[in-house]
């Protein structure tokens, strides 16, 4: 990562003899992802800012095994999970936050049954208890007074029942937050889930991000902000395909604080 930032891994603090307060998972999606990699910078920098003892796995870092298990090859996840949870395991990490839905639901909810126990969390959840205990303050920041939609992340919402910490960060922003007709617990995919990010499309007469874009524009954003790097993908490419990439853009939540944090 350029720009300055500290990212330290576990291997490295290890060898220092240190074991830092969370872990950060970073993702398939965040690690390699050009549109996700910056979700991932934007949530370091904050790290960074307010001085949180972290580290990443780097290299050692393998996929939680989310697709595998949802394309249904259960085999393959619990061979990725086995040797995940083995690394983990091994550093005795505790806490682990992450930018991916996916990722957090995965570790938190299947990984437990196969020997991996960790407090996870997902990084607006971290993010709202850090400004509960006064480590992280926002003032603001370009979004101050626009109309925001923000869609929920299926492994965030309905799998795992948290709406309001995203939405908490977004209302410190002093923006304008306008619901979909579907959101909370009755929000509506944004297509990605269940490994369908990795495969064609089927038989219909609409694709689900086109259906969940077109939810989105009718609240009139001038922003629609995400929580998942899948989500992110997603509805970008639906506002691509109604053309109004070049006046509605669409953002994790982290990215929106980034620029209003208050040092």
């Amino acid at each position: 990562m350029s720009e300055n930032l500290k990212v330290p891994t576990m291997a490295g603090l290890m060898a220092e003899g240190k074991q830092p307060e969370v872990l950060f998972w970073v993702g398939c999606a965040g690690s390699f992802d050009d549109r996700a990699k910056k979700i991932t910078k934007a949530f370091v920098k904050i790290l960074n800012k307010i001085n949180i003892d972290f580290a990443v796995l780097g290299t050692e870092e393998s996929c939680t095994g989310d697709p595998a298990k949802r394309a249904g090859n259960e085999f393959l996840f619990q061979m990725q999970a086995a040797t995940n949870i083995e690394v983990l395991n091994g550093y005795d990490v505790k806490k682990i936050v992450t930018t991916c839905p996916h990722c957090f639901n995965t570790i938190k909810n299947e990984y437990p049954a196969l020997g991996g126990n960790y407090d996870v969390v997902h990084h607006t959840q971290f993010l709202k208890q850090l400004l509960d205990e006064g480590k992280l303050k926002i003032e603001g920041g370009e979004f101050k007074g626009k109309r925001i939609t923000y869609h929920d992340p299926c492994y965030l919402g309905r799998a795992n029942g948290e709406y309001e910490a995203p939405r908490e960060l977004l209302r410190k922003l002093d923006v304008e937050l306008v619901e979909m007709k579907s959101c909370k617990s009755r929000g509506l995919c944004c297509g990605a889930g269940g490994a369908q990010m990795f495969k064609d499309a089927e038989p219909g007469n609409k694709e689900v991000n086109i259906h969940r874009t077109e939810e989105a524009l009718e609240t009139q954003p001038e922003a629609i902000a995400a929580g998942c790097p899948f989500c992110n993908t997603m509805m970008t490419d639906g506002v691509k395909n109604k053309d109004k990439q070049d006046s509605i853009k669409v953002y994790d939540v982290v990215e929106m604080l980034s620029d209003a944090v208050d040092l």
